[in-house]
């Protein structure tokens, strides 16, 4: 897995664990929630941080608490 499925993937654990929808977790952060739906769309294929800083900020978390996760344990080469 590569990093940004890796952190869609974390980022649907947490709302799931929360019960938060993605629409939920836009307001809190701060962000509009066709940005949110637009990120956890496989097409995407990248992410600023600043973006990942404002969902973390708003999941109350934060990016050490949200990395520190198997999910990211194994992450494929994306050098090539």
């Amino acid at each position: 897995m590569t990093i940004k499925p890796a952190i869609v993937k974390r980022l649907l654990q947490i709302c799931d664990t929360r019960k938060m929808p993605a629409n939920d977790l836009a307001v809190r952060s701060g962000i509009t929630p066709s940005t949110v739906y637009s990120l956890l769309q496989d097409s995407r294929k990248d992410m600023s941080v600043i973006t990942l800083k404002k969902l973390c900020d708003g999941l109350e978390m934060s990016l050490v608490e949200f990395f520190d996760s198997d999910v990211f344990s194994e992450l494929e080469q994306e050098v090539t």
